[in-house]
């Protein structure tokens, strides 16, 4: 059996500020003192930072973050960089980088950063101008634990794999609406830090022009798709020191669900999750208990 009380894998979704999770993930009227990364980080011991890719978080929300968490002593974050370094190409500046260093530090030096994801477009290949632009960029930011997310098929490619082992950056496994220049799910390991990220498999709206970003992440996996990413997330982990296993199918929380029944598989045993998802996700049931009912003896998993 995988334990994550010592979090050598850590699980959790990408992001905790959506509205459609009123009701579903969190209470439907909460409190004025209710605040949504304290409770997820009851449940959690990982949060990818995703409002970080539209605008840089400075040292007063970082520090604001590190104690709203402080009662999850293993909880990490990991953090998207802003998107001027990886959407935006060429038009970053000097401020742009002082700006992202600000937060991301206070977050290192609290241990709290386990990983700086540099996420970028199907539109970037694997051509000699992007490869020289990612090398001077993860020259840039190597002081972090860098993990690089490509989706076009190009980077697929064991030269790349071995430059970037190199360099110890690591491999952001992605699963994702397979087309035909996709990048497929897969194991790799080029760095101590080991990363999965689940982004659901809505064909309809993924390249859908203009379509929501909540439609784009809108799909929940059922617990036999995610099976053969339970057989890779423990391989990757034995190659690594830590790694991280975000959901990003976030919309009205099936992240959320996705994750715990995640955790619950590579815990093998039930798992306390929010008790107001299993209204909308009677299935949880299977892998989850409400968060009223913690101290109720656990489903082992045969």
């Amino acid at each position: 059996m995988i334990t994550l009380d010592i979090p050598k894998i850590r699980v959790g979704p990408a992001g905790w500020s959506y509205k459609d999770w009123e009701g579903i993930v969190y209470p439907g009227k909460p409190s004025a003192k209710f605040d949504p990364l304290e409770y997820l980080a009851r449940f959690f011991n990982t949060i990818e930072i995703n409002s970080s890719f539209y605008r840089p978080f400075t040292t007063t929300t970082a520090r604001s973050w590190v104690g709203r968490v402080s009662s999850a002593a293993d909880f990490t974050f990991t953090a998207k960089l802003h998107r001027v370094f990886t959407h935006e190409r060429g038009k970053a500046t000097a401020a742009d980088e002082t700006a992202v260093r600000e937060g991301m530090d206070v977050l290192a030096s609290e241990g709290k950063l386990g990983a700086v994801l540099l996420q970028f477009p199907w539109s970037f290949r694997n051509t000699d101008d992007e490869r020289m632009y990612l090398g001077k960029l993860l020259d840039q930011f190597k002081d972090y634990p860098l993990v690089v997310e490509v989706r076009h098929s190009s980077w697929n490619s064991p030269q790349i794999y071995e430059w970037l082992e190199q360099l110890s950056v690591g491999v952001c496994n992605v699963d994702q609406p397979l087309f035909s220049k996709s990048i497929k799910p897969a194991a790799v390991t080029t760095a101590p830090v080991g990363y999965v990220r689940l982004h659901g498999r809505n064909y309809q709206d993924w390249f859908r022009e203009k379509a929501p970003r909540d439609d784009r992440y809108n799909y929940l996996y059922s617990v036999a798709e995610l099976e053969p990413w339970i057989v890779r997330i423990k391989e990757i982990a034995a190659k690594t020191k830590a790694s991280y296993v975000i959901t990003n199918n976030h919309f009205r929380g099936q992240a959320v669900v996705n994750a715990l029944e995640i955790k619950a598989t590579l815990n093998e045993e039930r798992v306390v999750a929010p008790a107001p998802l299993f209204a909308n996700y009677p299935a949880l049931a299977e892998s989850a208990l409400p968060e009223s009912q913690p101290d109720a003896e656990p489903r082992l998993f045969t």
